[in-house]
């Protein structure tokens, strides 16, 4: 079998996803395997991209191999698949599926990206790998990649696939009513972030009834004009200093011009199942910042033009941002139905997020995401200073194991309820004295 081994890694020849890659091809030798190093060179497939259009149409297999970057694949993998179909060629019908390393944050929503993309282009998807970094030098993630591969053989050799995960249902747009009379905005600073084109007029109407109907000073930032050098590297020379190995400035841009806003809406229009490469770029290259949440508590807000509500990836993705960072989701105003009435919807909810400093506590995307980030951080304190330090700083080392206290009021309240005597004459008191310092706290408020 001809098996085409799509890299979306930007380091190429030293991913350690494409280890496990080289690991199936020795333990595979029967099948040839060819690796397109996308991720490395994707500047180099935008100028051409003939050969990689020939290696996609002679394989039988294709896997896509890459590790996950906040949230979904690096933007290098992202911006091939929009190549992918800008050049028209036909996969109808052929096998795919999916390798990826990481630490498992968001890993399930990097999955889905590739799984909707390949039903775009008519593939037979088969369900992929997701490994953990470390996963290859054990015994267990050696038997866990043997057993993915030879399931992927199993389901090409009997033409087992899933069923289609997304529709193409086209757009269908509402138009904005345009504002023309604004009032005197109040002095502060929300940024509208959008990597609108010139083209989209549909975009740039729902941005202008954003600032038109929001009664503070808005300026509109288009990251899709910001010169960047390219997309994160993986380099992880930022990790100790937080300064990106680029040379075009952009981490003091982001930390200058963007995070110091009040409030950030985001408007884009839907690509690919996602907010479009551009902003995929920007997302990665957020990474000079590595896994400190220096946004805590700012509201946010999205601009969407298209069929968002047939995305249920990128809604996981949206909510999911929100939470891990602590911000506020302000709402999210389409135009799919209504827009000049979600738009000035989601301004007046926006508003009371900023006026109330309003911060909701984390549901289990934000606490889920975080507890991983917890626990890489502690391991990697040494490597990854800033992190730490910003970690120590506000608490996030939140072990269990630091609440002493409590686990050794369970192990006596697990001894007595161990005692069939005493456990039938508790009766409810155990939920009665579960309930006490609530009751104490409503007999405070009432005095």
């Amino acid at each position: 079998m001809n098996i085409l081994v799509v890299n979306g890694s930007p380091k190429g020849e030293y991913s350690i996803t494409l280890q496990t890659i080289k690991y199936l091809e020795k333990h595979f030798p029967e099948n040839n395997f060819q690796v397109l190093h996308a991720g490395q060179k994707i500047k180099a497939l935008e100028r051409d991209f003939s050969s990689a259009g020939e290696a996609l149409l002679n394989a039988d297999l294709i896997i896509f191999s890459y590790p996950v970057y906040t949230f979904i694949a690096p933007y290098q993998l992202h911006r091939f698949i929009e190549l992918v179909k800008e050049n028209n060629i036909s996969l109808d019908g052929k096998f795919a599926t999916q390798l990826s390393t990481s630490k498992h944050f968001y890993d399930v929503t990097a999955h889905r990206y590739i799984q909707d993309n390949c039903c775009d282009l008519n593939l037979k998807y088969i369900k992929g790998l997701s490994a953990d970094m470390d996963d290859l030098l054990t015994e267990k993630g050696q038997a866990q990649a043997k057993d993915f591969f030879r399931y992927a053989m199993h389901c090409v050799d009997n033409d087992i696939h899933e069923k289609p995960s997304v529709t193409s249902t086209p757009a269908k747009k509402v138009s904005v009513t345009p504002i023309y009379e604004q009032s005197d905005k109040q002095d502060g600073d929300i940024v509208v972030l959008t990597n609108c084109e010139k083209d989209d007029t549909q975009l740039k109407s729902m941005i202008e009834r954003f600032r038109s109907t929001f009664p503070i000073k808005t300026r509109v930032i288009n990251i899709g004009e910001y010169p960047f050098k390219g997309g994160c590297l993986g380099c992880m020379s930022c990790a100790v200093s937080g300064k990106c190995v680029y040379k075009d400035g952009f981490d003091d841009y982001l930390r200058n011009e963007i995070q110091t806003a009040q409030a950030i809406v985001i408007a884009f229009t839907v690509k690919d199942h996602s907010m479009g490469a551009s902003f995929k770029l920007y997302d990665d290259r957020q990474f000079c910042n590595g896994h400190r949440t220096v946004t805590m508590g700012m509201p946010m807000a999205y601009l969407v033009s298209g069929n968002y509500s047939e995305e249920f990836n990128l809604q996981m993705i949206i909510e999911g941002r929100a939470q891990v960072g602590s911000n506020f989701l302000a709402g999210v105003a389409t135009d799919e139905t209504d827009p000049d009435a979600e738009i000035d919807i989601l301004s007046k909810n926006l508003c009371y997020a900023l006026e109330n400093k309003y911060v909701p506590p984390q549901n289990f995307y934000g606490i889920g995401g975080m507890k991983i980030f917890r626990d890489l951080i502690w391991l990697m304190q040494g490597f990854m200073k800033a992190d730490h330090k910003f970690y120590k700083k506000h608490g996030q080392y939140d072990f269990p194991q630091k609440k002493r206290g409590t686990m050794i009021a369970m192990y006596l309240v697990g001894a007595l309820m161990n005692n069939p005597k005493i456990k039938a004459k508790a009766g409810n008191l155990m939920s009665e004295g579960m309930l006490m310092p609530y009751k104490k706290l409503l007999e405070k408020d009432d005095k």
